[in-house]
């Protein structure tokens, strides 16, 4: 998600290792004093190293640790959504998201702004809006969010998974995509207009190989080319575990789209695994990326495992009491442009967290109807965001429900990737239009955003 300025290395080394490490002096002719974190590391190639951050767990001094040492760019993981930003029409809330542009401007770090317009985590206020009323309600929010942070943001998530899964190569069927099918160019036009000087970027996931999908991104993006619709990066998400792995044509999916005049940035990486599998993937992404000239950095969706959102698969780079993995090793090595070798055994590969706020998947409950559910809980106080992954038994499904009841004083705030019959109580999440099939073994995953604590959440689930 980065943009078609090319950077000065040695401004951006000097910012990264004065920010970011010490006591290493930084050859931009030679790797023989390779960089030892991975933002100065990615800083000699030009490149950025990020992560996803989020406001509450600035307090965790492990956490803040990682992240002052590590990175030299961060993306708030929820701060900057429009739920969170402007809660009520025309009123704007940016006290969490300030704390993180706050901490990256003491530490030297550049912010990428995530997201400006997606159909998900939506304040309830929009559901009442539609055609033009909603359409203005959305250039406004982008308008204003983006004045404000005028001269603070490297890179805006413009427009967010804005295409449909599947072979169809349609735009996602959503409230704004029903405000007309030029909403994605008038959300960036309006976003040039608010700050000319950050790079503007798309945003998806299911697009890292050549599919219909990302066929239906690269044919926008050269259509707004084209045309002068202003778009300076295309970002792709990269969630990969076994059954949706790292594609062959991963690097050749991101050079055909840099062939376009844009830059592209990887901008949700997390893996599942461990051990030496998942270091090679890693591996394989990181150097895909520093081949690709255009390809301006990495941003991992989290710090430790323990702070993922799909923390049962333990995909970061750092395991929950934040040592470094296997993973970590590989990408530094690649980054500082050495040798691969096998990963180190001193450093563990699977999480241990100790901290009782930290994600803990549930056991796996078999449900009825051909599919089981599984949950994710990430806690911290006063709320906590739920990850559900629904698998499919031994027939495909069609559709699915997941059931389950909420402790009192419990309240959904909003949801993603399903629909759901009430916000607190016995509540039911059924599949949106994308993600109804799935095949048999396979898997999708949603989520939601409440009010209260977790308790011990028990889902289960139906499917047809």
């Amino acid at each position: 998600m980065d943009s078609n300025r090319r950077r000065s290395r040695a401004a951006i080394t000097v910012a990264a290792v004065g920010a970011l490490v010490t006591g290493v002096v930084v050859s931009l002719a030679a790797t023989a004093n390779a960089a030892t974190t991975l933002g100065a590391s990615a800083a000699e190639k030009g490149r950025y190293f990020g992560t996803a951050v989020a406001a509450y767990k600035l307090s965790d001094s492990t956490y803040s640790t990682i992240l002052n040492r590590e990175f030299n760019m961060v993306t708030p993981e929820n701060e900057m959504k429009w739920d969170a930003t402007e809660p009520s029409q025309n009123s704007f809330s940016y006290g969490s998201a300030d704390q993180i542009v706050a901490r990256a401007q003491q530490q030297g770090m550049r912010v990428r702004g995530h997201a400006l317009a997606w159909h998900s985590q939506q304040p309830g206020w929009v559901n009442n809006l539609s055609g033009t009323a909603l359409r203005n309600a959305m250039l406004n929010h982008v308008t204003q969010v983006a004045t404000y942070y005028k001269g603070k943001i490297y890179a805006w998530d413009v427009v967010n998974e804005a295409f449909a899964d599947g072979s169809s190569g349609a735009r996602r069927d959503s409230n704004l995509q029903r405000t007309g099918n030029d909403w994605i160019e008038a959300a960036f036009r309006a976003a040039r207009a608010a700050d000319p000087g950050a790079k503007l970027c798309y945003n998806d996931y299911n697009t890292d190989g050549q599919n219909a999908k990302s066929n239906a991104v690269y044919a926008m993006v050269q259509d707004f080319k084209s045309r002068g619709v202003p778009i300076d990066c295309v970002g792709f998400q990269s969630h990969f575990n076994p059954q949706s792995p790292v594609p062959s044509d991963y690097q050749a999916n991101l050079q055909r789209f840099a062939n376009l005049g844009v830059d592209v940035q990887i901008t949700e990486l997390d893996i599942e695994g461990s051990g030496t599998a998942q270091a090679n993937n890693f591996r394989t992404v990181t150097q895909a990326c520093l081949n690709v000239s255009r390809c301006t950095g990495i941003t991992v969706w989290g710090i430790r495992d323990s702070d993922s959102w799909r923390a049962s698969g333990t995909p970061l780079l750092f395991d929950g009491n934040g040592n470094k993995k296997a993973a970590y090793d590989a990408v530094l090595q690649a980054l500082n442009g050495g040798n691969p070798t096998s990963p180190s055994p001193s450093n563990p590969s699977s999480p241990s967290p100790s901290n009782p706020s930290s994600p803990s998947p549930s056991n796996p409950n078999p449900g009825t109807g051909g599919c089981s559910a599984t949950v994710s809980i990430n806690q911290w106080q006063g709320g906590f965001v739920a990850t559900i992954r629904v698998t499919a038994g031994s027939s495909a499904t069609s559709s699915w429900s997941v059931r389950l009841t909420l402790p009192s004083g419990a309240t959904i705030t909003n949801a993603w990737n399903a629909n759901r019959s009430a916000s607190s109580g016995a509540v039911t999440l059924t599949n949106v239009s994308y993600n109804g099939t799935i095949a048999a073994g396979q898997y999708t995953e949603f989520g939601f955003q409440s009010t209260g604590t977790a308790g011990t959440l028990t889902p289960t689930c139906a499917a047809a």
